[in-house]
């Protein structure tokens, strides 16, 4: 594997409430050197992207605006981890306020990144299960829709064009493996 570049300078070159744009001059182990633009991590904390496990076949699914393509859109919940918290602790937090249950039982499946060439950000994927209700209030401008759906179903889910971001796609493909190695034992 080739040693890792070195960041030579890096600049702030925009932020926004959400948002900060890092440029990054790079120069490689071989002497080239390039400028890229990343979008950077606001704050300290990560992200999570949690499935939650009503039963052993049933995946509690959200229905939310999404403003980047102006729709209503099915996916899992999800959300930043504050500070001072785990990625754990901020599963079973968001999965409280987008979904109105906690979880007895987490499982961390996977980090992943979405455009790991202009995005510093990671999300740490979460199984949830053994859940109870306990509703706490969210940061969401309107109540979220949940809605159950077969993880057997998720090619029909697919169909439907409701359910269209990556995160969530891969995470239900995860979680349906994972569970089924875990009932192959």
């Amino acid at each position: 594997m080739a040693e890792k570049p070195t960041i030579r300078n890096k600049t702030i070159i925009a932020t926004s409430r959400l948002f900060r744009i890092e440029s990054l001059d790079i120069e490689f182990s071989n002497g080239e050197q390039r400028n890229y633009e990343r979008l950077a991590r606001s704050g300290s904390g990560g992200a999570v992207l949690i499935v939650p496990m009503l039963d052993a076949e049933t995946v509690l699914l959200i229905r939310e605006y999404s403003a980047g393509v102006h729709r209503y859109e099915l996916g899992l919940p999800k959300g930043k981890t504050d500070a001072g918290e785990s990625f754990l602790e901020a599963a079973n937090r968001e999965l409280k306020e987008e979904v109105g249950f906690g979880a007895r039982r987490l499982h961390h499946l996977s980090s992943f990144s979405i455009a790991p060439s202009y995005l510093e950000h990671m999300t740490e994927v979460i199984i949830a299960q053994d859940l109870y209700a306990e509703k706490l209030e969210g940061d969401e401008p309107e109540e979220l829709e949940v809605v159950p759906w077969k993880l057997s179903r998720i090619n029909e889910l697919l169909a439907t064009g409701e359910c269209t971001e990556a995160r969530s796609i891969a995470a239900l493909f995860m979680a349906l493996e994972y569970l089924k190695a875990f009932r192959a034992e």
